[in-house]
């Protein structure tokens, strides 16, 4: 279908319109959905349809040889085959002025005529056919003068909000002029078609003025969709006013700004980005004391950088180099205190008991003052968690007046964490310590090394060994960072190094610490470090105060030790502490009188069940206290031998004991039985005996040769039906002739014998220096029996 004509439409002089006889309006045509807008008398548009659906349709047309199609708005998304249901009844017949095919697409230009109602649906499937009742607008050009006035304020109100539209969007010109040229403005009803159809209303309020056929009705509503569209106009005009102001201002600034460098420039006042980078390197390097090798290295690199484009990656490498390099503070020290008795001070105040540590710290102190020049030293701290070595570090760095830098190697796998990557590599940074020494500012400062027992190894290196030359009091005074690439003193560095236990350590490494053991606190000292610093700092966090507000009686506090904190260390004690205070902020919330007291008969109420309960010695055949040392502190066992029957020799052993003290039991049941007539040991016993040995608690793993003594006296006691004495606890390794040999952790058994109410020990002769060593207090009130063999054990037991 090719329909290209244009008809002019004759007018009378009374402005009526001269319906020709070809142009009379059919009362039967076909219909075509229109999905988004309802189309109106006047326009003229092109719509895209797909051919496989519409196509028919316009053939049907031809076919009837009409040139008129009507067109109806859907009330909902159109679906492939629409419904009568789906449309509304009212809608536009427009003339058919042209049909263009373009593969699936059928171009279609309409215009157009009248509106029309559906009387009713003469086809309701494809294609679709209503019969139609028509609604001429009676109105021309020249009927202005014999209108109501009301309806010609509505247009010239129309013609007026259009002419305040046009400047705040072009495209409503555009409109109005295609208008202009196919329409006298003096025809209301035209106007109003074509006012509708310029605005953005939605597709309800469009077919709510098409279905209006009274003129001044629609000419309101009209009116009211107009005023709409320009207060969205208006806004939008608003705002992209607002955001062209922003740009224009953010381009002028620029603008000024890049004239601003230019006349610095010129006139000498302002640099560049890169002459100020190397001014401030330079003005860095002023206030620095560089050994000869790393002045030289910095100056060319400085040379380098002069010469490099700001743009380029090589640029970004040489720039963060020498940042790093004129940011360390090569010859800067801090000033060491000079006052003995003042960092005294400070480690008592930070510190109960510890004496044997806090003298070490006042000898190095010592010697730094007699020298005037405190060098570097290697301290390692051992001990179970809680001991307070961590906190040690700091008051350290607080008593010689030092900066005091912390990190973690525990899990480190990685030797670049140490010793830097090389600059080859993207994104490459110098290792943790050269790292701590910028921060702190000077190159004395204490750095401490915390969990070094738990340092990994992977494919990546041994971050272990890589400490070797840092640790190495003959090596670090040239500390050689892969990133630096040059050499810088670290022997002026206290390091302080943390660790729960020696046998994960690198023999190479430990060999290079001074070691000090934090074996844990009696009872007595964790009531005075709960009195005086645990207790303060948690009323401080909760907002308390320690007289007005809560009182926790001495009493209290010695039975949350014994019920609730057995450990080595105070970190349980703490955490009790804690939940007693945080129950007695929540009573004084519920407005109880102040202040809160806890008694000992109340501790229960604030923190349940005591964890720990009364221990009462065993005693008995085959039972004997020994005294054993873990990673969180010493602790006594009590090692059980009982004889299960007589039916045939045998031995079993239980515990989770490690294949060491397996071994141990194996050696002590030997012993007996090869001696058990010296031992006055029943004649017979041990042939056809089945003894079970088990030391608890079973779910604990164990190990170590320290338990022999005990287990030989335990089956001694068993094969001669006679218990031993139950106040007296041992330790030591048995061998097969019977020798008594030394073992480690003797404070820690001390410490746990003591905690048991344990007066008597039996140590090996060879750790009469070890108990030498113990401080006083825990030396006190016992009673010590030094032996080299197991008869002098046995004459003492039994």
């Amino acid at each position: 279908m090719d329909i290209d004509q244009q008809r002019d439409t004759p007018t009378q002089e009374s402005g009526h319109q001269i319906i020709l006889p070809g142009d009379v309006l059919p009362d039967i045509i076909h219909v075509i959905p229109q999905e988004n807008r309802p189309f109106f008398p006047g326009q003229a548009l092109p719509l895209l349809m797909n051919a496989e659906i519409w196509l028919p349709t316009l053939k049907s047309i031809q076919d009837r040889g009409q040139e008129v199609v009507g067109l109806i708005a859907s009330r909902t998304a159109l679906s492939e085959s629409p419904s009568p249901d789906e449309l509304y009844a009212m809608g536009t017949v427009c003339r058919i002025h042209r049909v263009q095919r373009n593969d699936d697409h059928l171009q279609v230009i309409v215009e157009g005529l009248q509106r029309f109602r559906v009387r009713r649906w003469v086809r309701r499937e494809l294609p679709l056919v209503v019969a139609a009742e028509y609604f001429p607008e009676h109105s021309g050009p020249g009927s202005t003068a014999i209108q109501p006035q009301e309806v010609k304020a509505y247009a010239v109100a129309i013609i007026n909000t259009i002419k305040e539209l046009i400047p705040l969007n072009p495209l409503y010109g555009e409109e109005l002029k295609v208008f202009l040229a196919r329409f006298s403005p003096n025809e209301p009803a035209v106007l109003a078609d074509f006012a509708a159809g310029l605005t953005s209303a939605s597709k309800a309020e469009l077919q709510d003025v098409l279905e209006t056929l009274p003129l001044l009705p629609r000419l309101e509503k009209v009116l009211e969709l107009l005023h709409k569209e320009l207060q969205i106009a208006r806004t939008q005009m608003e705002i992209r006013e607002h955001v062209e102001g922003e740009i224009k201002e953010h381009q002028r600034e620029a603008f000024l700004r890049q004239q601003l460098s230019f006349i610095e420039k010129e006139l000498g006042i302002s640099k560049d980005d890169k002459t100020a980078e190397i001014d401030e390197f330079t003005a860095r390097l002023d206030l620095l004391t560089l050994p000869d090798a790393v002045l030289t290295k910095v100056n060319d690199e400085m040379k380098k950088l002069a010469v490099l484009e700001p743009g380029s990656p090589e640029y970004g490498v040489t720039r963060n180099y020498l940042d790093w390099l004129t940011g360390l503070p090569w010859g800067i020290q801090s000033d060491d205190c000079q006052d003995l008795d003042l960092a005294a001070e400070v480690l008592d105040r930070h510190h109960e008991g510890l004496d044997d540590v806090k003298q070490r710290i006042i000898e190095f102190l010592a010697l730094g003052i007699m020298k005037n020049d405190a060098a570097g030293s290697i301290v390692l701290f051992v001990g179970p968690p809680g001991v307070g070595k961590t906190s040690l570090g700091r008051s350290i760095a607080d008593a010689l007046g030092r900066k005091f830098y912390r990190f973690s190697v525990g899990g480190m796998r990685d030797e670049a964490e140490v010793k830097g990557h090389r600059r080859t590599y993207i994104g490459a940074m110098p290792g943790k310590l050269i790292q701590a020494i910028k921060d702190c500012g000077v190159s004395n400062p204490v750095i401490m090394l915390d969990e070094v027992d738990k340092i990994g190894s992977s494919h990546q290196g041994d971050p272990a060994s890589a400490l070797l030359e840092v640790l190495d009091p003959e090596q670090n005074s040239a500390f050689h960072d892969h990133y630096l690439d040059v050499d810088f003193d670290l022997s002026k560095v206290l390091f302080v190094c943390t660790a729960n236990q020696l046998d994960t350590i690198p023999s190479p490494l430990l060999d290079r610490m001074d070691v000090l053991h934090l074996s844990g606190y009696l009872a007595d000292e964790k009531l005075a470090i709960a009195r005086r610093h645990l207790l303060p700092r948690q009323l401080t966090h909760a907002g308390l105060k320690q007289r007005g507000d809560l009182r926790i009686d001495t009493a209290a506090l010695k039975r949350i030790i014994d019920g609730y904190s057995r450990e080595a260390g105070v970190r349980q004690l703490e955490k009790a502490i804690a939940a007693v205070v945080r129950k007695a902020v929540v009573k004084l919330l519920h407005d109880e009188p102040r202040p809160i007291r806890v008694r000992a008969s109340n501790v229960e109420e604030y923190l349940g069940q005591p964890i720990y309960r009364p221990e009462q010695l065993q005693r008995g055949i085959g039972v004997v206290t020994g005294l054993a040392w873990t990673a969180l502190g010493g602790a006594t066992l009590s090692i059980e031998a009982t004889r299960i029957h007589e039916r045939g020799a045998g031995f079993k052993i239980t515990g989770q004991l490690g294949s060491v003290m397996q071994e141990s039991a194996n050696i002590a049941l030997s012993y007996v039985t090869a001696n058990a007539a010296a031992l006055e040991v029943p004649p017979g016993f041990l042939d056809d005996a089945f003894i079970h040995l088990h030391v608890p608690a079973g779910a604990t793993p164990k190990d170590g040769p320290s338990a022999g003594v005990t287990m030989a006296v335990a089956l001694l006691s068993l094969a001669r039906g006679q218990a031993g004495r139950a106040d007296i606890a041992m330790t030591g390794e048995l061998t097969l002739t019977g020798a008594v040999y030394p073992v480690g952790g003797i404070q820690e058994k001390l410490i746990a014998a003591k905690r048991q109410g344990i007066k008597e020990i039996i140590l090996p002769a060879a750790n009469e220096r070890d108990f030498a060593e113990v401080p006083e207090h825990v030396r006190e009130g016992l009673t010590m029996h030094f032996v080299d063999t197991f008869t002098e054990v046995v004459a003492l037991v039994f």
